[in-house]
């Protein structure tokens, strides 16, 4: 069976099971299995009428949905290929996707959305708004056999493309049914013991792959899934859904702490003493250093303020956070744990099917580190410390791009471009990106991510540190974010210390307004364009050289 067959068993099985629900304003609206099945005949019936070949590109391009699961299974299941987009991304980024395509036709969810793509590419393929699928006074379609072969394409998902531009990974639907056995079979051990359905909050978009890998491993297992519609109610839709877990981004989490943090400022007295001794506490108890008397703050929290904070932030039956995309601050994680909350890491990247490793709920969860590699994936260190893969879950190449594809894809191992490390019993940790590598004129080699997690845990009222110095005699840093100078200035005191003197970030520049998806200096995903940061700022880099080689 392939993964759309068992997807729609479970549909079949769950029946009148609620396992989809929008919510906006606080308000649910709901589809059973039964209804969402339906759906899918609708929108294949729709694709049909449309006479398309089997492997034809179909753009989608909307915020998540109910309709926008129906329309994407219904596109798969047709032998069609999914190139699913991210909806606030600019129209010129969007159409420079799409013509590196060319999609035959394009879903959009709603007409703002097809108006903007027209008024950027006017000569585009047919556009169709999800209003007119679903309305139709025609029925579902009459014969839903499915003829998907593992090595379909069932998707084209367009990577963040952090330096160049973005490029198509075409993922297999053996890539896919095999990460579903996976991230199931690590659910399964997460929830052994609790009956019912796994209830799921869902707010990333389904654009991107790890997203998308979630929702279908929902769909697979029957789950009760509630999309936050309005980025800005993540906070009450969380509540809301009374997750048992749930995917996550580290700057999610990391809102989420420092909005804890200056909650408790504000309320002040008794809950923020027992707070503030307790949080010494127990990182110096996973330092070895725990002194006469932590133990019974850390007991007076868990007893007064802990479950209180659990309760405001997520609800009451919370299993775990998931959390990929990017490597979590170790703090955060440690942070979270204090809670009494598990917050289980996945690495991974699109080429990959999302995901390579995951942390094992019955294991040993190493603070910092993503776990070890999923079931049937082979992971190793190989040149430059370069983690390099195999396995089913790895793509089968970039569309249209045989150069790109040959550079990485050797001998059977994807080449990841992360460096990292391994510890004895396979838990892996991912230090940064090659690419990222800061050469300097000494001809040190550096990883600024490290790096700029450490003063990030020093000055935590800043959104970003990136770490500059290619070619440089030495690290400087950008800083963004409303962070006095001074306060900059310490955490740099406080780090620099324990870096050998060509990791030490010796002058800083503070950018008011921190990086974003809209000023065009991060992708989709939330990852720094570092190239386009330096070009942007090259005074002010050029400026804090001139200042630093002067003092």
């Amino acid at each position: 069976m392939t993964f759309l067959d068992q997807i729609f068993a479970s549909l079949e099985k769950s029946g009148d099971n609620v396992v989809l629900q929008e919510l906006r304003d606080g308000v649910p609206t709901a589809v059973t299995a039964r209804q969402l099945f339906e759906k899918v005949l609708v929108a294949r019936a729709y694709l049909r009428r449309l006479r398309l070949k089997k492997g034809d590109r179909c753009g989608l391009l909307a915020q998540n949905s109910v309709r926008w699961v129906a329309i994407d299974l219904a596109i798969m299941s047709e032998g069609l290929t999914a190139v699913p987009l991210y909806a606030r991304q600019a129209p010129a980024e969007l159409v420079a996707m799409m013509k590196d395509c060319w999609p035959s036709v394009i879903a959009c969810g709603d007409p703002s959305l097809a108006d903007a793509i027209l008024k950027e590419w006017p000569e585009a393929p047919p556009l169709f708004c999800f209003e007119n699928v679903f309305t139709s006074s025609r029925g579902p379609v009459e014969n839903p056999a499915l003829t998907v072969a593992d090595q379909s394409v069932a998707a084209i998902i367009y990577t963040s493309g952090t330096s160049g531009e973005a490029k198509g990974v075409m993922l297999s639907a053996g890539n896919v049914g095999h990460m579903l056995g996976c991230t199931s079979g690590r659910l399964d051990q997460l929830m052994k013991g609790r009956p019912g359905q796994d209830a799921v909050f869902h707010y990333l978009p389904f654009c991107f792959a790890g997203s998308w890998i979630m929702l279908l491993t929902c769909l697979l297992r029957g789950s009760k899934v509630t999309l936050n519609t309005d980025l800005g109610k993540i906070a009450a839709d969380m509540r809301s859904a009374a997750p048992d877990y749930f995917l996550n981004v580290p700057a999610l989490l990391e809102r989420m702490r420092k909005a804890v943090d200056e909650q408790l400022w504000k309320t002040g007295g008794l809950p923020l003493k027992v707070y503030r001794q307790a949080k010494g506490a127990w990182m110096r108890r996973q330092e070895g250093k725990s002194r006469a008397g932590d133990g019974l703050w850390l007991a007076l929290a868990n007893r007064l303020v802990f479950p209180t904070i659990r309760k405001k932030m997520i609800g009451g039956r919370l299993r775990a956070l998931i959390c990929g995309s990017a490597p979590l601050n170790v703090e955060t994680q440690l942070f979270f744990m204090m809670l009494g909350i598990p917050v289980l890491q996945v690495y991974g990247l699109t080429e990959t099917t999302a995901i390579c490793t995951m942390d094992d709920p019955d294991g040993a969860v190493v603070p910092g580190r993503a776990g070890p590699a999923i079931a049937g994936i082979e992971m190793k260190v190989g040149e430059n410390e370069e983690i390099i893969v195999r396995g089913p879950n790895i793509f089968p190449g970039y569309w249209n791009r045989p150069e790109e594809t040959a550079k990485v894809l050797r001998d059977g191992w994807f080449h990841t471009g992360d460096q990292g490390e391994v510890d004895t019993v396979g838990n892996w940790k991912i230090v940064g990106r090659i690419k990222n590598l800061i050469i300097l004129g000494s001809g040190h080699n550096i990883a600024p991510e490290p790096i700029e997690d450490k003063i990030l845990q020093h000055v935590p009222e800043a959104s970003q540190v990136v770490v500059v110095g290619n070619a440089r005699g030495f690290l400087t840093a950008l800083v963004t974010g409303k962070v006095r100078g001074e306060k900059v200035q310490a955490a740099l005191d406080a780090v620099n210390p324990d870096l050998p003197h060509y990791k030490q970030v010796r002058a800083f520049h503070i950018v008011d307004e921190a990086f974003t998806i809209d000023s065009g200096l991060l992708t989709a995903n939330g990852k720094l364009k570092r190239d386009l940061i330096a070009e942007r700022f090259r005074s002010e880099i050029d400026a804090m050289y001139r200042t630093a080689q002067t003092a």
